[in-house]
């Protein structure tokens, strides 16, 4: 299955592997969704982990938070939080491979 791309507006960074988008479907449709990022697992923003979770989701925030992006979607549905799986591009940079490159996430396999 291909991927499909999307413009997106991130609106809110949870942590630094789950974030919430605004996804321009076309013909003036736009879709609230969260979205969980692919490939990779970033410490939590609750227990103890929190301090580098803390870290971690508010470079990603500092990256993206309110910006344009473009996300490409790796199913057409949800995983089993009810999240749709992405990748997130910026600039033609892919934020998903930075957290890892940078350590704010490692590479996580499905």
């Amino acid at each position: 299955m291909n991927p499909y791309h999307y413009n997106a507006k991130i609106i809110k960074v949870y942590d630094a592997d789950t974030v919430t988008a605004i996804v321009d479907c076309g013909f003036s449709i736009k879709l609230k969704i969260r979205v969980r990022l692919y490939g990779i697992n970033a410490p939590e923003v609750r227990g103890k982990e929190r301090p580098e979770g803390l870290k971690s989701r508010d470079y990603l925030r500092g990256l993206i938070m309110n910006k344009d992006v473009i996300l490409e979607t790796i199913k057409d549905k949800k995983g089993k939080y009810g999240r749709y799986i992405g990748i997130i591009h910026l600039d033609g940079k892919n934020i998903n491979e930075l957290l890892v490159e940078n350590k704010y996430a490692v590479k996580k396999d499905y």
